[in-house]
């Protein structure tokens, strides 16, 4: 309330004030990354033009507190040791709207073994042991493409002799 007048700000009229797109989009990223695509919507959300939005990125690119690529590091990173596969990675970070380049790199730097990654997420799902029988080897199998790993590290995985200590299914 003002001071004497018995009214608030908002009652007497006054407007709060507009938090600028640059502000807001500091905002964001204290919390965590962003790709330019997703500050960018999120801008748009709070009532931001899209000059105003793309402005404030840029300053923000230009400043390097945004980067892609550095985006694409973290949720690699992140999603990779949830137990997801290179292929389910690489389908997040292209709906971000990253580009090619700084996808292939964020995998790559990863520098994960996918076989054992494979192996330990089956072991979690419980269907270690049971790789021997088709049926179950078949619902292995779906499980890890779902997880994102690709055909030859489930054929590699799924195949394998549970007494290969190279995969440690045991």
């Amino acid at each position: 309330m003002r001071a004497g007048s018995g009214k608030s700000r908002s009652e007497a009229g006054a407007e709060p004030r507009q938090r600028s797109g640059y502000d807001d989009a500091l905002s964001l990223l204290s919390r965590r990354e962003h790709s330019v695509r997703e500050l960018g919507a999120k801008l748009a959300r709070r009532g931001h033009s899209a000059e105003e939005s793309d402005d404030a990125i840029e300053r923000l690119r230009e400043q390097h507190y945004q980067s892609d690529e550095r985006f694409a590091a973290s949720v690699a990173r992140h999603r990779a040791g949830q137990g997801y596969g290179p292929v389910r990675i690489r389908a997040e970070l292209k709906s971000h709207g990253l580009a090619d380049a700084a996808i292939r790199e964020a995998i790559a730097a990863l520098d994960a073994d996918w076989i054992a990654n494979a192996a330990a997420q089956l072991r979690r799902h419980g269907n270690a042991k049971a790789a021997s029988a088709a049926s179950a080897r078949a619902k292995s199998a779906a499980f890890l493409l779902r997880r994102g790993f690709d055909a030859a590290t489930v054929r590699a995985v799924t195949r394998a002799e549970t007494n290969d200590p190279d995969l440690e299914l045991d």
